[in-house]
């Protein structure tokens, strides 16, 4: 017997801004998310027996260290219902610590597909309370759609992207968030946008707004990922995406993306892909309570 496969997409930060340090040790950030149509998928079945079990994962991270796995506890548990229980099943698309956010959507996932295959039929605001406890990342993947993230990426506004395709690079070798973050020589003091995030918007193209501060600090550290902007960069432009390893250039169909990829070097990875405006999960959603609840309203 198998459960429906529920779409996992990643992320890309089309800007990284570090406005300073804060006083707990993390860094006040400005980002804007949006999501792409490389998906991880996860299979679910709910259980009434309380046991929550992954039965088929990455194979380089146990399931208690699983983001998906810890998840579906803490959503049990926040739920007060110890029988509620689920067997998961992930098949991984998007390449572990490449800076699309993987795992945070995984989670997001799993919270969001539980919330309507438990019942618990919780607002959306109530999950991301719960998903931030999990990673920076989480929320906006169970928000699922683009957004400006401040905070630590956690405060979140909805935001406008005119439809388009990227290309992206992933060169191989993850690189590490905590050193990115903690280098002298990363800059803390980019200023903060002067327009709400429901106001911003990107035209249609080839161009991108701002920067990611944590680009030099990464390509000065990793040679790969510094080997990747330059030669994504001779095709498009290109720009990491949070604190890599992958990069990514925009393009205005997901052909002139797929070109753009030709002759990747050996042992890359290369996506074309497109932006979401709203993630397909949330019509997955959607549709599990309305068949569960006949169409009606509860």
């Amino acid at each position: 017997m198998t459960g429906p496969r529920w779409l996992a997409p990643a992320k890309l930060n089309l800007f990284l801004h570090v406005l300073g340090r804060r006083a707990d040790g993390y860094h006040e950030l400005e980002t804007l998310f949006e999501l792409v149509d490389l998906c991880d998928e996860i299979e679910i079945r709910p259980r009434q027996d309380g046991v929550i079990e992954r039965l088929r994962g990455p194979a380089d991270v146990p399931p208690e260290a699983d983001l998906a796995v810890r998840a579906a506890r803490r959503l049990r548990e926040a739920a007060g219902d110890p029988s509620l229980g689920c067997d998961l099943m992930l098949d991984k698309r998007i390449p572990a610590g490449g800076g699309l956010g993987g795992g945070s959507s995984d989670a997001a996932t799993v919270l969001v597909a539980l919330d309507a295959l438990w019942g618990l039929d919780w607002p959306a605001e109530r999950l991301k309370e719960l998903a931030a406890g999990l990673g920076a990342d989480v929320p906006v993947f169970v928000g699922g759609e683009t957004a400006i993230g401040r905070g630590i990426g956690e405060r979140l506004e909805p935001a406008a992207v005119a439809p388009r395709a990227y290309a992206i690079v992933f060169p191989g070798v993850p690189a590490a968030t905590a050193s990115a973050f903690q280098a002298a020589e990363l800059t803390r003091n980019s200023p903060a946008l002067t327009i709400p995030g429901s106001l911003y918007t990107i035209d249609e193209g080839a161009s991108l707004p701002g920067r990611n501060d944590l680009e030099p600090v990464v390509a000065a550290r990793h040679p790969a990922v510094r080997a990747a902007l330059a030669w994504l960069g001779a095709r498009g432009n290109a720009r990491l995406t949070g604190s890599g390893a992958s990069v990514f250039a925009p393009f205005r169909d997901r052909r002139a993306a797929a070109a753009a990829l030709a002759g990747l070097p050996a042992g890359w990875l290369g996506f074309a892909v497109e932006g979401l405006a709203r993630s397909p999960l949330l019509a997955q959603a959607a549709a599990v309570r309305a068949a569960r609840t006949g169409g009606g309203r509860r």
